[in-house]
């Protein structure tokens, strides 16, 4: 069994760190993460995921909470493809937020998950078309879960092979709607550089 991976990633552009201890081997990947942001409001968030041996999510568990509220998210993908979400609401008055959750069956061909603002939900695809290791280029329908409200919905994004680097790393571009950045994965699949949103520190 592998061992566990302390990650650490801190905000470039905006106030933000996500601290995670990930562990990758044959069964999938496993991890448990926190993230601290200020905006739109200032929360605490604190994740556990769990994936298949090809990357594809099995269980994203989600709390946040902030000053007078916290929210929980607990988002299930069956082998057969079925999404499935339980959610909890505490909030206290005027937080401007949507409710947690969203519409599952909109997620029906979707394989990932993708927790907001959070470099470590990238790898997951990245992984396991192999795109950190040769040329590639996939479009993927992603559960996007918006932070901090926990709020789901369905996201298509792409992801190109920009090159692979001798020693390992890699240069993959992520594209959403009008966003694009080229990430730099090291040669775990796991993001060190987002540009415009995080960078890996403590290594």
């Amino acid at each position: 069994m592998a061992e566990p991976r302390l990650l650490i990633w801190a905000g470039t552009d905006d106030w933000l760190t996500e601290a995670a201890t990930v562990q990758l081997d044959a069964s999938g990947l496993v991890a448990s993460g926190t993230q601290i942001a200020l905006d739109p409001v200032p929360y605490r968030l604190d994740y556990t995921l769990q994936t298949d041996p090809d990357f594809v999510t099995g269980l994203l568990e989600v709390t946040v909470h902030g000053t007078g509220w916290r929210r929980r998210l607990t988002l299930s993908r069956h082998p057969s493809g079925e999404w499935s979400q339980a959610t909890e609401t505490h909030d206290g008055p005027g937080i401007p937020m949507p409710p947690p959750g969203g519409d599952m069956a909109a997620l029906a061909d979707a394989l990932d998950c993708d927790l907001g603002l959070s470099p470590l939900t990238n790898t997951m695809p990245v992984l396991r078309e192999r795109l950190n290791r040769e040329p590639g280029s996939v479009e993927f329908q992603m559960a996007w879960v918006s932070v901090p409200s926990l709020a789901v919905t369905r996201s298509r994004q792409r992801y190109d092979t920009v090159r692979v680097e001798p020693h390992g790393s890699a240069i993959v571009r992520y594209s959403s709607d009008t966003f694009t950045a080229d990430l730099e994965f090291d040669p775990q699949g796991f993001v060190v550089s987002y540009p415009g949103l995080a960078r890996r520190v403590g290594d």
